[in-house]
């Protein structure tokens, strides 16, 4: 069987890589070393063209398997990995044949769970983490996935404004249904639970984990934290007729949770003046969904939400609230967002990407503002963040020297 590549690379390099060789053994100036987690299959990040490539050594049924379950969550935009190809035919020079290989796109910006957990955390950053983690699988099973799989190997985080955000990165051991039972929910939460905490303790075994952090509690906390947000996101409330306010509320409080209200169904109770309401929701993505319109901007929806709110106080300024939106959105793109973007230094552009760069100037912009009693104006906060504040952040994007061990590179202090 020739070599083959199936799927959508959008790189022709890809076929040049050195399939004929075991993942295993390939040159390093074709791979780059970033943190990763443990994996039973070989991994291997390649860099081509300025992107950033995962490769996964596995069985051509497999590869096949993952890479549609894969492309199935993002059609469901499910916080996943984004697939590219699988390639199949392998063979050494010799003739031997080789497993196959799932291509998928790194996520920038990104690091696993357990490479965070091995840095130093505050307590109040670890609760956002653990917030993260309940929200991706939340949003995994109302979507109908089975993880079977959730570790903090498998899970990826990301900044998103002042809160972070859980992807997906390994669907091997998925099942995608209509809608998931109660028990296939409560078993995906038990594995996860048991495979958290058997990490935990591995990293507190070789030294890795902060003293402070309790493997067992955390694992714990997890499972009670998805239970209250699947109840928050699908429990039915009973109200008086009167009592629309609660309504409200519980809107809001979903809102708060990260997720927006499509529709609400309502029955009235049989005998009784009450009314019984579950809201029907839909993933997050308002905010990121109109900024995308306007601007053509794709970043997170808390980042969206807070370019959304300057983009609003923009209008207001320039006296623009009876102008059209997308002509009002053009020009903040082009006298706001974008020289803000293009004033930080080159040598310091990949600290952060652009939306979470404009995010952290307009929060120190108004902390200035607050000491001072008056707004100091973009420009200002803008030289002051670079000066004070970016010139010490560690490189995000950067990737990790060469002499780093999997599973056990240094990361960035994260307690934000």
């Amino acid at each position: 069987m020739p070599l083959q590549i199936t799927g959508a690379p959008s790189d022709p390099d890809l076929i040049r890589l050195p399939w004929e060789t075991p993942l295993e053994e390939w040159p390093e100036h074709h791979l780059v070393t970033l943190p990763r987690g443990i994996s039973r299959h070989i991994v291997r990040f390649a860099r081509l063209s300025g992107r950033v490539y995962a490769i996964k050594e596995i069985n051509s049924r497999f590869a096949r398997r993952e890479y549609q379950l894969l492309w199935d969550l993002g059609r469901h935009d499910a916080p996943s990995v984004e697939p590219v190809a699988v390639v199949t035919g392998r063979t050494t020079a010799d003739g031997e044949p080789l497993d196959s290989a799932l291509i998928t796109r790194h996520l920038q910006f990104s690091l696993p769970y357990r490479a965070v957990l091995s840095g130093s955390l505050r307590p109040d950053t670890l609760i956002r983490l653990l917030d993260a983690l309940a929200v991706l699988l939340v949003r995994l099973h109302l979507a109908g996935f089975y993880w079977g799989d959730c570790s903090l190997s498998n899970t990826l985080f990301r900044r998103d404004a002042g809160a972070f955000a859980a992807y997906l990165v390994d669907a091997e051991t998925g099942e995608l249904h209509p809608v998931l039972s109660r028990g296939q929910r409560d078993q995906d939460i038990e594995v996860a639970r048991v495979n958290i905490f058997g990490e935990m303790l591995d990293l507190e075994a070789g030294g890795f984990l902060h003293p402070s952090i309790d493997p067992l509690a955390f694992a714990d906390q997890l499972v009670a934290r998805y239970h209250r947000l699947w109840e928050e996101l699908t429990q039915e409330e009973i109200v008086e007729d009167v009592e629309w306010h609660l309504i409200d509320q519980r809107i809001r409080r979903l809102n708060s949770l990260g997720f927006d209200v499509a529709e609400m169904m309502i029955r009235r109770k049989a005998g009784t003046a009450r009314l019984m309401v579950k809201p029907k929701v839909v993933d997050a993505g308002h905010h990121q969904r109109r900024l995308l319109r306007l601007t053509g901007l794709d970043v997170e929806e808390n980042q969206a939400r807070r370019l959304l709110n300057d983009l609003d106080s923009f209008r207001v300024a320039r006296g623009l609230r009876h102008e059209d939106e997308a002509i009002v959105a053009h020009l903040w793109l082009a006298e706001i967002f974008q020289p803000t973007v293009l004033a930080i230094p080159p040598d310091l552009r990949g600290k952060l990407e652009p939306a979470q760069l404009f995010h952290e100037v307009l929060d120190h912009r108004w902390y200035m503002s607050e000491a001072e009693g008056r707004d100091v104006g973009l420009d200002a906060a803008l030289r002051s963040y670079i000066d004070t504040v970016l010139v010490h952040k560690p490189d995000e994007k950067a990737l990790i020297g060469d002499d780093a061990v999997p599973g056990t590179e240094q990361v960035p202090d994260l307690t934000l």
